[in-house]
């Protein structure tokens, strides 16, 4: 699903240099981009994801109110390795003063990644989010889970309207029941494919994890459209003996599949646009800044927060999910290893992965819930703490630039963890979904 670029070019006419740079654009995007007859300024134009200027004009001080009337993305890539050219940041400085916006990579991976944002954006119009919930907030923990705006309509009308994307509820009820249906031969015989690597799991434990895939495997198979799916799994965790980590890791090493624990549709829609777009590894996890004190140690049931940190504590995050740092899929970790459940509201014999990223740069991100930005924090992944008996047997420690800021302008407590340092990026492809990256 490539988009559709419109090169546009100055009236009277086109000139060798607007030819001779379409011919290097298609050598470089063409494999990524589909680029449709050119147009010239001011006149009707097509149906595309984007414009695409290949040479910039004086003449475009004089033909304000033309950009002003495309109304839809402009690329500016005028130089002959994929980016813009020095010479256009007047011209481009004007236009953001008069309030059209462009887009301006320099260089050309960040070139690369404005056009994987507009198929994103082109195919989240096509897309479907697959979430197994029956009561939200009815069950486990009711006086938390009934708190999250992921589950008002509002939240999902708003989506909808905005990206285009649909989401479909299905029963966890039925889910589970089919899950619990599949013969155990069935599951070991997945699992012979897949040799995953376990520690302290138990036989039954394996293939509760393996059913509940082979379940969601079925609904995913019949239906191309669905490109992310969640679930309920904590707040309803009575409909299922397992819990769907493994799933979730395998269908991601599979067909690249977005997850949503919880049947978190922001942290979906935010994980969407981000690894489409960027390509980074990415997860969900929750956040517990140092600054939060008791609130977050209670929660994860653990004395203290980690020790001998080499900043400022009000500078630090745990990072925890389900006893270990998130579902983190193997072709993300350092280390991986599916384990038996930590946390109390799961089944007996339901499993979590116990997986580590990287340490280094990372960065936190998360659609807020107006749908008109994202937050969005660099920091360093310093190390890793573990707290036996807890439900943090082993969380990520993160620096980051300032907790009070921080904690002024978090959008919740799920947050998406990606490796490296993406908030320049991020800033980048923003304005393709109509959004500002605001950073922490």
């Amino acid at each position: 699903m490539k988009p559709a670029l419109l090169p546009i070019y100055f009236d009277p006419g086109r000139d060798e240099g607007f030819d001779r740079q379409m011919e290097i654009l298609r050598e470089l995007l063409g494999a990524d981009a589909d680029f449709l007859p050119p147009a010239a300024l001011g006149s009707d134009l097509p149906e595309c994801d984007a414009v695409i200027f290949p040479q910039l004009l004086g003449e475009g001080y004089r033909r304000l109110e033309d950009f002003q009337k495309i109304g839809r993305p402009i690329l500016i890539v005028t130089s002959d390795v994929g980016t813009i050219s020095m010479w256009d940041w007047e011209l481009i400085e004007y236009l953001r003063g008069e309030g059209v916006a462009t887009l301006a990579p320099y260089s050309l991976e960040q070139t690369r990644k404005i056009v994987a944002a507009l198929r994103v954006r082109r195919e989240l119009r096509e897309t479907k989010f697959l979430v197994y919930q029956d009561s939200p907030g009815e069950g486990q923990q009711a006086p938390i889970f009934k708190r999250f705006y992921w589950w008002e309509s509002e939240c999902t009308q708003r989506m909808a309207e905005k990206f285009g994307i649909t989401i479909e509820k299905r029963s966890f009820r039925e889910l589970g029941a089919r899950a619990k249906s599949i013969s155990d031969e069935e599951a070991v015989a997945s699992n012979r494919r897949w040799n995953v690597p376990t520690e302290g799991l138990s036989d039954v434990a394996l293939n509760n994890a393996t059913k509940l895939y082979l379940a969601v495997r079925r609904d995913l198979d019949a239906d191309p459209t669905i490109r992310a799916v969640g679930m309920n799994c904590l707040n309803e965790s009575h409909f299922s003996n397992t819990t769907p980590c493994f799933a979730w890791n395998r269908l991601y090493m599979e067909d690249a599949m977005i997850w949503g624990c919880e049947g978190d549709t922001v942290s979906m829609l935010t994980k969407f646009i981000l690894h489409r777009s960027l390509g980074a590894p990415i997860i969900m996890t929750n956040l517990y800044p140092f600054l939060l004190g008791d609130a977050a140690l209670k929660h994860e049931r653990i004395s203290h927060f980690p020790e001998n940190v080499k900043g400022d504590p009000r500078d630090y995050i745990l990072v925890a999910h389900c006893g270990y740092m998130g579902v983190i899929p193997q072709a993300f970790a350092t280390e991986w290893k599916l384990r038996k459940k930590v946390l109390a509201i799961v089944d007996e014999n339901a499993s979590a992965i116990d997986a580590r990223l990287p340490e280094g740069k990372i960065t936190l991100a998360k659609m807020h819930p107006t749908f008109d930005r994202m937050t969005v924090a660099e920091g360093e992944l310093e190390g890793y703490a573990q707290y036996p008996g807890s439900d943090c047997l082993n969380g990520g420690v993160i620096h980051i630039p300032n907790g009070h800021r921080l904690m002024s302008k978090l959008a919740s407590h799920h947050y998406l963890l990606m490796t490296g340092a993406q908030l320049a990026d991020i800033e980048t492809i923003a304005p393709i979904f109509s959004l500002t990256a605001e950073a922490l």
